[in-house]
């Protein structure tokens, strides 16, 4: 994975003025105690997510990194990314040419943080369990291909899947599949509140105020047995308002290291205006922004009004004003980091706006225009600079003459219920994905049951090319079959991408490991962070 790090030119104590006699005694800012690290993320219970960190509730990138870091998988991705590798297990493998089974062993002697022996009886109850409760929004999705789950020793675990899936290793490392205590944990019911109960490499606790969290406290685990290397034995994790007020911490030097999500801006600053007791790491990333369409809408369910903001789009635009080049144009739903990628949405509707094009595809159609639409998106979510991207795609659609848009910002805990019950037309939405595979930009937005919900369907994309994909081994196999599908995409519009994001972290000069704290699909990896002796 290439990694940019920049040591930043001194100035004003970070973006105005940092360092110097900003950080308290100890702790952060103060080259002592725990490395404090700054987050935009938001956890609060809610009677209906009332478990953030429950592995069978948490569906988004925030939770999971919490989840990474506190429970295990029986696989797990290496350091620099790559095929997944044991960590909870020994060995796993197919047991057959078809990839229909598979066939894990425990490390002997596996404990939980509290003590209690983990034995595949465990693992069992951990994936039965996320399938049992079936939570709206949640994970389940990614263990769905699972028909039973074998105990035959404490020691092994056989899956037996439902159909071939060569992606299923990469399934096992997700927290989808992490390994939950069958002592502690409900079989049929979310664990409500804040704890975990896990043999991560962590054990975690929060300070919470009016049921949300405030901050967070990792600290290591004594009985953690596996493949990672710690490199700190605590880490505490602060919860904060915005990116501005991320800033300000560690201008204030109450954190050490910010991390997601930093503004365009911030990233613009500390690039140009750089501070030699502070670095930045750029990384290449594969999150992934786009618009969607509730294709069942008398609206936007005509392809050619999807087709024709395909057409009139400006991505570059979108790039240089608002995201100040910290990203890159997406002319597909699988992004150019990720093998199997080519750039349909280019070759169909070209690189640049078509208001011609637009006007073409819609008076073809006999659609009237301008054609009324607002364009739904969460205020709080994805950063601070959604808005504005809001407003620049109005800003673009109206512009042509052939669109009269309106834009909704909406506070995330009311904007994704609403978006699964299909209330919005076009929505805008991000993409972490699970795992570094092509299938992963593909199955949870065309399969049964995929996470938008949406009422698309293509039955080429879900009976015939995605089951063909997954039983191709090497994964380079699949490329044509991945290919299909983009170019289909790029024909019936049911998602519009827009861009790919880069990652950014930047951090006091004494903290260790900034490099390899992210990987490339935006796992938090804690165990990374240090800190420099002197």
């Amino acid at each position: 994975m290439n990694r940019k790090t920049m040591v930043l030119p001194a100035a004003v104590c970070l973006l105005a003025s940092v360092l110097a006699g900003c950080g308290g005694p100890g702790g952060a800012g103060g080259g002592k105690g725990p490395v404090v690290v700054g987050t935009t993320d938001q956890f609060a219970l809610a009677d209906d997510a009332p478990a953030p960190f429950d592995p069978a509730q948490a569906y988004e990138a925030g939770a999971w990194n919490v989840l990474r870091n506190t429970f295990q998988t029986l696989m797990r991705l290496p350091r620099s990314g790559g095929e997944p590798e044991p960590e909870a297990a020994t060995r796993c493998g197919f047991t057959d040419r078809r990839n229909e089974g598979y066939r894990c062993t425990l490390q002997e002697g596996l404990k939980f943080a509290n003590g209690h022996d983990l034995t595949s009886e465990d693992v069992k109850f951990s994936i039965d369990r996320v399938l049992a409760i079936d939570y709206d929004n949640g994970p389940m999705s990614l263990l769905a291909n699972i028909d039973r789950v074998e105990t035959p020793n404490p020691l092994e675990i056989v899956f037996h899947l439902k159909s071939p899936d060569a992606t299923f290793p990469h399934k096992l490392a997700t927290p989808a599949a992490a390994i939950v205590d069958s002592e502690v944990y409900d079989k049929k019911a979310l664990r409500k509140g804040f704890a975990v109960d896990g043999s991560g490499p962590y054990t975690l606790k929060v300070e919470e105020k009016d049921g949300k969290a405030v901050s967070a406290v990792f600290s290591r685990n004594p009985n953690y047995k596996g493949g990672l290397k710690l490199r700190n034995d605590r880490i505490e994790m602060r919860f904060l308002a915005d990116s501005a007020a991320m800033q300000t911490a560690l201008e204030k030097g109450d954190i050490d290291v910010m991390t997601r999500t930093m503004s365009p801006d911030q990233v613009r600053r500390l690039e140009t205006e750089p501070d030699q007791r502070i670095k930045l790491v750029e990384t290449p990333g594969q999150e992934i922004r786009y618009l969607a369409f509730n294709t069942e809408d008398r609206t936007v369910g005509d392809k050619a009004v999807r087709q024709a903001m395909a057409r009139l789009i400006d991505r570059q635009a979108l790039i240089r004003d608002v995201y100040e080049r910290t990203a890159k144009p997406l002319y597909s739903i699988v992004p150019s980091t990720v093998g199997g990628h080519v750039n349909s949405f280019f070759n169909k509707y070209g690189g640049g706006p078509d208001p011609a094009g637009a006007r073409k595809a819609l008076k073809d159609a006999g659609v009237t225009t301008p054609v009324k639409l607002t364009l739904a998106y969460t205020t709080d979510h994805y950063g601070s600079a959604t808005a504005k991207e809001f407003a620049a795609l109005r800003t673009q659609l109206n512009g042509s003459g052939l669109f009269e848009v309106e834009v909704k910002g909406v506070p995330w805990e009311k904007f994704r219920p609403a978006q699964s019950r299909r209330e919005y037309t076009v929505y805008g939405m991000g993409w972490f994905p699970d795992f570094p595979d092509a299938d992963n930009f593909v199955d949870p937005f065309f399969a049964k049951d995929n996470f938008l919900n949406t009422p698309y369907r293509n039955d080429t994309i879900r009976e015939q090319l995605i089951p063909r994909t997954r039983q191709a081994t090497p994964r380079t196999a699949a490329a044509r079959s991945f290919e299909q599908i983009q170019d289909i995409v790029a024909d019936e519009v049911p998602v519009l991408p827009l861009w790919q994001g880069n990652q950014y972290i930047a951090a006091r000069t004494d903290v260790t490991g900034v490099e390899w704290a992210l990987n490339s699909s935006s796992v938090l990896q804690l165990w990374e962070l240090g800190r420099s002796a002197g």
